[in-house]
């Protein structure tokens, strides 16, 4: 179906139930619960799972499929989000020209970018894909102000010119009239689950962008990308000029990101520096690693994951365990929430360092590999990777490292 094999084909379908379900898998507790804090079916957080999922699969196909490691995304993510809130503020509220914009303005960036940082690899590409975003981040909060509107941020007003603003035209995002911010709710007993325009708009975004990574990793060039993050000097002894393969990897995985930072500014129309600064790059590295560098759904879980423990576990404070830990004596409830209180809260970084760490050491595969030894443990399958988007030569995890040959 679709120009893919039937293993492709029913991880698509599981992929496509999962997030049409989204709001259903992701309110497993009642709202008047203690455990209603671990839900995470709300329209805000529910869109940053799949976004952030378009933008690890994107750097999945420079990273996993080439074995370049950028540190440099967040530019790309950055730039995509100012073009398409210029795009608002020059045209109208129409998500559609300002996503496109978003897409050909971060490829064209990538394209530069790419032609400087490719000309050296290993740990120097990667510090040169460094220094670009930095250089972005500076740019955007100081020296081009007029244009990103600095520490502020960019954002839509209603002196703006929206040349193609219709009387009746809607003043929020929305897409031909189809407002982005529209909910339904539905309750069903003491479950209370959204379903969001813009979240559903984002699903379909990401259905495309992963089918169009299957296709990636399935086509010739995709088999040429493998064999640059192989052994690319061995490639060059043969003749075969490896840069036009790895820059148009590069442009792709930055058109990815762009459209990831258009879908944001669609959500939220607002764009600032702080989404261009490093952290936000070595975040989609982590997103990936931890999911399955190499692998088709591995980024998107490692995107869920990230995005969890941001928005889960950042939340719990004090109060909150100590109503979970109300049983035992004050003493001991004491200890016990101090402990955990290190872990939560604004120490959820410690959480997501820990879970970091225990991947890397005893699944380098990352949370794909986990699942597959889970199915092992059952007895599903015989755990070659095959039902989770692993390809034939990634039996049990693909290798993470980055060239460091020139």
């Amino acid at each position: 179906m679709l120009g893919l094999d039937k293993r492709d084909t029913l991880l698509l379908i599981i992929v496509s139930v999962l997030a049409i379900l989204g709001p259903f898998i992701l309110n497993p507790f009642p709202s008047n619960s203690a455990l209603a804090q671990f839900n995470a079916g709300y329209p805000d957080l529910m869109q940053r799972f799949v976004i952030f999922g378009i933008l690890a699969i994107g750097f999945n196909i420079l990273f996993g499929l080439t074995g370049y490691l950028s540190f440099g995304h967040a530019a790309f993510l950055g730039v995509g989000s100012y073009s398409a809130v210029w795009m608002f503020k020059l045209l109208s509220m129409n998500i559609l020209p300002a996503i496109i914009l978003a897409v050909v303005v971060a490829a064209v960036f990538s394209v530069v970018i790419g032609y400087i940082s490719l000309r050296r690899s290993g740990i120097y590409f990667s510090i040169l894909t460094l220094a670009f975003a930095q250089m972005s981040y500076n740019l955007a909060y100081s020296v081009l102000t007029p244009i990103t509107n600095g520490e502020t941020g960019l954002q839509v007003y209603t002196d703006d010119p929206q040349y193609l603003m219709g009387p009746n035209s809607s003043t929020v995002t929305n897409l031909f009239g189809l407002e982005m911010r529209t909910t339904h709710s539905l309750d069903l007993g003491g479950w209370e689950f959204h379903f969001n325009v813009g979240y559903y708009f984002c699903v379909v975004m990401l259905l495309l962008t992963f089918y169009l990574s299957v296709r990636i990793f399935r086509s010739p060039f995709g088999l040429m990308l493998k064999a640059i993050k192989t052994n690319q000097t061995r490639l060059n002894y043969t003749g075969i000029n490896t840069r036009p393969y790895a820059l148009t990897a590069f442009v792709i995985s930055g058109a990815y990101a762009g459209l990831a930072g258009g879908l944001l500014a669609a959500m939220d129309p607002l764009a600032g520096p702080e989404r261009m600064q490093w952290t936000a790059s070595g975040e989609v590295v982590i997103m990936t690693i931890l999911g399955g560098a190499g692998t088709l759904i591995g980024p998107v879980l490692g995107a869920g994951a990230i995005k969890y423990l941001e928005n889960i576990f950042s939340k719990i404070n004090e109060n909150v365990l100590q109503d979970w830990f109300s049983f035992l004596p004050h003493d001991v409830q004491e200890v016990v929430v101090w402990i955990f209180a290190r872990f939560t809260g604004e120490g959820w970084h410690l959480t997501l360092g820990l879970m970091f760490m225990l991947v890397i050491i005893f699944l380098p595969g990352g949370l794909v590999e986990g699942s597959q030894r889970i199915m092992r443990l059952v007895g599903i399958g015989k755990a070659k990777g095959k039902s989770s988007g692993q390809g034939e030569d990634d039996e049990h995890h693909p290798k993470a490292t980055p060239h460091v040959a020139e």
